[in-house]
């Protein structure tokens, strides 16, 4: 097995691309060891000494490293975390598939939140799952989108300007009913 390696705009990720399907659908952001439970690979990679942060997507891992600890000597250890995974043949994750998707809307502004899911997905979530990240809906109230960040996106420096002047712009000209967008913290 090989596993490349990208480097993405926030300096503390580094995305890994192990060759094959890492998630069948969705995504699963486990921001602490304690959230990793459920998985299998991202409690072997918590076990790298400096890890703060796992997220898997559809063909890749984005793993988000402490200030003190240093990618040359963080990156063999993942990389080794990643092999033994795939060759012990445990599931990415155990039990329920169910990860990565929007929340749920129920209201008068459906049609809004519908419009506004569909563009997420065909025109953002795409470009920032190249980034080794993602972007979920979270709520939608008077006018304003509540986005919750994931993976290399969640502590990006340039993730404010993402939103402000690439999704808030895209949904505001698409729908003219979204006045802002906010980053929610989950």
């Amino acid at each position: 097995m090989f596993i490349q390696t990208e480097t993405t705009p926030n300096p503390a990720t580094l995305k890994f691309l192990p060759g094959q399907a890492v998630l069948e659908g969705g995504t699963a952001d486990f921001p602490t060891e304690e959230a990793a439970a459920p998985s299998p690979l991202a409690r072997r990679l918590f076990g790298v000494g400096g890890v703060t942060g796992v997220f898997l997507g559809h063909d890749f891992v984005t793993v988000t490293k402490g200030e003190t600890a240093e990618w040359q000597h963080l990156k063999p250890a993942l990389l080794a975390a990643i092999l033994e995974h795939y060759q012990s043949g445990a599931p990415a994750i155990e039990g329920a598939d169910d990860h990565g998707g929007h929340a749920e809307s129920d209201g008068p502004d459906n049609e809004i939140v519908r419009q506004i899911k569909v563009l997420l997905d065909t025109r953002v979530r795409p470009a920032v799952a190249q980034d080794g990240g993602d972007i979920v809906f979270h709520g939608f109230d008077r006018g304003v989108v509540y986005l919750h960040m994931q993976g290399a996106c969640a502590g990006c420096p340039s993730s404010t300007l993402t939103l402000k002047m690439g999704i808030e712009n895209l949904l505001r000209h698409y729908i003219p009913d979204v006045t802002e967008v906010r980053p929610v913290v989950v």
